[in-house]
């Protein structure tokens, strides 16, 4: 998957290896089949003939309760407190006529016998149960035994080991789904490399460098030049640089792991800047230094992927099956400069021969013998010079699919997933998410044996090549990207979700907020017994605001950004980050220190908490998700907007169209929620003409004027590029920073794409065309 260089920050289709078919070995070579056929009554609920008789017909329905009300108050009074009281306590049943309505969709089931009667209450005390503690710690102790990267034995026998498990459940499908993907390791016939040379450009010292760190989708080559300090290398940073004068304009770059960036945003930042190499190291200062949790050490590195984007970067916006045809391009968010992960010792090296302007406070970490001091240039007269040698594979990859099929709605999704691989142990970013897949996977197979009848499918997924930028999840979502709007409800990230025990972070989309507002009030602590994950939260000073928006590395965000599906990742952590991820010291014994033994409770409280979300998309009629979320966040925009009316108007621009365009989907997704709250229900058709609406309206946001393969995040919320609000907002704030640099041309381009985008979400959400006509004509 590509992004552009100018950016500043099914179940019916399936490979075909199922429990029916002739099985074959995961490591083997296998062919992916796409069937991409969708019906045309997929498109949309029903006829619309049908739709407009059910409407007329509720509309006549409305009319006569309203006689009946008059004639007799008491009766329809008593009738209306006896049905809100069945809706609120949570009873799941379905009428004769539903029943027999769902017999006739094809493919749906009879509820096993007693499941058609569960409340909601009795199903979360069923999944409780069945959740257990040693199983989640026993699978996070096998899957991080060892590194396991991408078509190493380890990572084949992984795979073969999840497949099996998944087959031992006997759930309704488990397939897998093979593709090539392009992936980069190091050398093993040439090393990168890290020395000082002199002014003549000889070697004077070789810096020892593990052979294992590296990476991933680097430029390959060398680098030779001064060394710049550029903190976190956030963009604030490098514009702190360029106020003092300091240059990194063929320097190498030197940037501490974290502060809210990526390592591939801090590359393209230092190549953007001019920078001819980077390197980057883990500060002392932002490790944990309490005794008892064994701190980073300083002769370790940290290793993640460098590409700006997801996916293969040698097949943007193509799925990579391995019979897909594709044009020999390459991703534009692949560095054009080396980079390497070097330790703190010797970025200690490096840094505390600098000369040049001192570091502004907030930039001082904790190397030892270290005066911060920016550079670029040495005190003795020497530069660094850095070797990069990686080297570019074709590797076969497995996705591994099980699922359990709705009784009402088959072909609609709930998705869970985890990423399978990983460079070191893993044991946090591999062995957590896998372990609670697993887990929810038996544990929600057991209830269906029990008597729980989902009305929707659920898909379990174990994705390969996460460590190189979720490629595996991304060439999925590639390769069904035209249909997943209508079939995919949500999408659950399980990656990295335990890294401590007390405090929960969400990056999620707003259309789930609600459902986990909802599940952390039913979820115990896993570090205080007998308190909620909200009350505790709330008691800690109501820290319980724990929304964050969705970012590049995110296992969920190429659902949301790209493919246009509700997504979410949860994480349970410490104040402190948890600093051995992608490292060697990523194990299981270091985990459970953190955790204080706890790993166990701590895993399951997340996979309940899971549970409880996925429990609700699989039960209730309508999907609870929250349609008028995005109101809220373009009201915000359009404040800013308002604050700077006089200057655009004096500029020729006027923000009156996006302010129309915003109330216009805000009244939208109004109107659709009171007609949801004021429907029949249980009426399967309306349930289904409705639910439809709700699935797409994440999909309505992915814009319809950008290339889904030169901007593949084409999401304006949560995507990436000029056609997002927070490109425009930036653009905006130069009015005020630095006027001399606001480009009206590109501002209004930039307006025109955003608010064409809001509009069309708020005509796809209006529904009729005759409304939509109606909808302009009076607030126009």
């Amino acid at each position: 998957m590509t992004t552009h260089l100018t950016q500043a920050s099914l179940m019916s289709v399936h490979h075909s290896v199922s429990d029916d078919d002739e099985e074959e070995e995961v490591g083997g070579a296998q062919r992916a089949e796409l069937r991409l056929a969708i019906s045309e009554d997929e498109e949309e609920a029903g006829p619309f003939s049908d739709l407009t008789a059910l409407v007329m017909r509720y509309r006549h329905g409305y009319r006569r309760c309203c006689v009946l009300l008059c004639v007799g108050g008491v009766i329809v009074f008593t009738a209306a407190f006896l049905l809100a009281y069945g809706i609120f306590s949570g009873r799941y049943h379905c009428s004769q006529a539903e029943q027999g309505h769902e017999q006739q969709l094809g493919g749906a089931k009879a509820p096993s016998e007693g499941g058609a009667g569960l409340y909601l209450g009795e199903l979360r005390l069923m999944m409780r149960k069945l959740l257990q503690d040693e199983d989640i710690h026993n699978t996070v102790s096998r899957v991080s035994r060892a590194a396991h990267p991408p078509g190493s034995s380890e990572g084949t026998a992984l795979a073969s080991e999840i497949l099996q498990r998944f087959r031992d459940l006997q759930m309704d499908h488990t397939w897998t789904e093979s593709l090539y993907a392009t992936l980069q390791f190091p050398d093993r016939s040439q090393r990168s490399s890290l020395s000082l040379v002199d002014s003549a450009g000889r070697v004077s010292e070789q810096i020892p460098l593990n052979p294992s760190d590296y990476c991933p989708y680097s430029a390959t080559g060398n680098a030779t030049g001064g060394v710049v300090y550029a903190n976190y290398g956030r963009p604030e940073d490098f514009k702190w640089l360029k106020r003092e004068d300091v240059s990194v304009a063929g320097c190498v770059v030197v940037m501490r792991v974290g502060g809210g960036v990526s390592f591939a945003e801090k590359v393209w930042l230092a190549e953007k800047n001019g920078a001819s190499g980077a390197l980057i190291y883990p500060d002392p200062a932002d490790v944990p230094q309490d005794p008892r949790r064994l701190g980073l050490n300083t002769h370790t590195a940290v290793s993640e992927h460098v590409h700006l984007g997801s996916g293969d970067p040698f097949t943007p916006g193509f799925p990579s099956f391995n019979h897909t045809q594709f044009p020999p391009i390459q991703s534009s968010g692949l560095p054009l400069i080396p980079a390497l992960p070097i330790t703190a010792t010797v970025a200690s090296k490096l840094l505390s021969q600098l000369t040049g302007p001192s570091c502004p406070r907030p930039w001082q970490g904790r190397l030892p013998y270290v005066r911060c001091v920016v550079g670029p240039e040495f005190s003795n007269g020497r530069r660094v010079q850095m070797s990069v040698q990686n080297v570019m594979k074709p590797i076969l990859l497995n996705n591994i699919f099980s699922s359990l099929e709705g009784r009402v709605e088959p072909d609609q999704y709930i998705i869970l997933g985890a990423q399978r691989d990983s460079l070191g142990p893993g044991a946090v970013k591999s062995g957590v998410g896998t372990a609670i897949l697993l887990e929810l996977a038996r544990t929600f197979s057991a209830m269906v044996k029990k008597g729980f009848s989902p009305r929707r499918s659920l898909l379990f997924v174990s994705w390969d090549a996460g460590d190189f930028g979720n490629v595996g999840a991304t060439e999925w979502l590639e390769g069904y990207l035209s249909m997943l709007h209508l079939k995919a409800v949500a999408y659950f990230s399980l990656d990295q979700a335990v890294m401590g025990d007390e405090v929960l972070s969400a990056y999620t989309s707003p259309l789930l907020v609600d459902l986990l507002d909802a599940a952390i009030r039913q979820v115990e602590h896993p570090k205080h017994a007998g308190q909620s994950i909200y009350s505790q939260a709330e008691r800690d000073g109501g820290s319980w605001r724990i929304m964050k928006p969705l970012y590049l590395n995110s296992g969920a965000f190429s659902f949301t950004a790209f493919a246009g599906v509700p997504a979410m990742e949860l994480r349970f952590t410490e104040e402190r980050a948890y600093p051995f991820i992608n490292t060697p010291l990523d194990s299981v014994s270091r985990l459970q220190e953190v955790l204080g033994g706890r790993l166990g409770v701590t895993g399951r409280s997340l996979g309940e908490l899971v549970g409880e979300m996925v429990l609700r998309l699989a039960h209730d009629h309508i999907l609870p998700l929250r349609i008028t979320s995005y109101a809220q966040t373009v009201l915000q925009f359009s404040a800013q907007l308002n604050k700077h009316s006089a200057e655009l108007q004096s500029r020729g621009l006027s923000p009156q169209w996006v302010f129309s365009a915003r109330g216009d989907y805000s009244r939208a997704a109004e109107t659709l929620q009171r007609a949801i709250d004021y429907s029949d229900l249980h009426e399967p058709t309306i349930t289904r003409f409705y639910n439809t609406r709700i699935m797409k309206v994440e999909y309505y946001f992915l814009s319809q004027y950008v290339s889904a393969v030169e901007t593949p995040f084409r999401h304006v919320i949560h995507g990436r590029g000029n056609h997002t609000l927070s490109a425009l907002t930036e653009h905006l704030g130069l009015l005020t920073s630095d006027p001399g640099r606001f480009d009206e041309s590109s501002f209004r381009r930039q307006l025109a794409l955003f608010t064409w985008t809001l509009q069309g979400a708020a005509n796809a959400l209006n529904g009729d065309v005759w409304s939509i006509h109606n909808m302009h004509r009076f607030t126009h």
